[in-house]
């Protein structure tokens, strides 16, 4: 049998109390997969890790937009597409693309449109993964002669990115907003497919919807680590529908103890 790592985001701003969107309960996360790593070494064939990766002016952050009298939103304001309709919100940039944007995500049932802090800023100490991690990782890679995969996503502006596999809502003249074939023919090569990583309610969520949604020959190998990822405070109800979703669908969920030796659905 052979195992991937599927390993969401575990980045310095998500998982450190010092980061720009500390996830509660992230640190203990981050312990906890690189003690997976360490004991298991030798049954872990592949790594997947992913990064999230912005630019300032993301359609997600609050310089992007502002309102009649020029006042930026608030981290963590929702903005609906009767917002920009009103003109209650005003995107700065781009300005068609992000109205339609907006409608777009409420028109495919996706989650609502959500102002962040600034986070994982391409080239900051935020977008690094967390040194516990990155310790492990390099400890694998020299026990197993294998490097692992960093695979990035986000830096398209005008779209949220949270699931690994494609954004939001894709744009077909930008490639990297698209469906990643490349990423999930890579993972569907091996048996069993372990996801973990930040955070529960959105980018984990996320990948796993997609999957879901784009991957059934995925499906059937994936274990979710259900104590290696942990929610956004107050927003884990957004994921229920997906996480519901996947126990119907067979997808076996796991503590992180019983990976190798128990697959059974908590």
């Amino acid at each position: 049998m052979t195992n991937a790592f599927l390993i969401i985001d575990t980045q310095f701003d998500f998982c450190h109390p010092d980061g720009a969107l500390f996830v509660p309960g992230a640190e203990q996360d981050v312990e906890r997969m690189a003690g997976l790593i360490r004991k298991h070494a030798h049954q872990i064939d592949h790594i997947v890790v992913t990064l999230d990766t912005h630019h300032v002016l993301d359609i997600a952050h609050p310089l992007f937009w502002h309102d009649a009298d020029g006042k930026h939103p608030s981290p963590f304001t929702q903005i609906t597409a009767a917002d920009v309709d009103a003109d209650r919100w005003t995107p700065r940039f781009s300005a068609e693309k992000a109205r339609k944007y907006v409608h777009a995500l409420e028109a495919d049932g996706q989650f609502m449109h959500f102002i962040w802090p600034e986070h994982c800023l391409i080239g900051s100490r935020g977008a690094a993964l967390h040194d516990t991690l990155l310790d492990a990782l390099k400890d694998w890679s020299s026990q197993r002669d294998l490097d692992y995969v960093a695979v990035q996503k986000g830096l398209y502006p005008l779209t949220e990115h949270f699931g690994i596999f494609r954004a939001q809502v894709p744009d077909p003249a930008i490639p990297e907003t698209q469906l990643n074939t490349d990423l999930i023919a890579d993972l569907a090569r091996f048996d069993t497919v372990y996801l973990m990583g930040e955070a529960k309610s959105h980018c984990v969520a996320n990948s796993l919807k997609q999957l879901l949604d784009v991957a059934p020959e995925l499906v059937a190998k994936l274990v979710v680590v259900t104590d290696c990822m942990s929610d956004v405070t107050g927003l884990g109800h957004l994921a229920d529908p997906i996480y519901a979703e996947a126990r119907t669908r067979q997808v076996r969920f796991v503590e992180s103890v019983s990976i190798f030796s128990d697959h059974s659905s908590l």
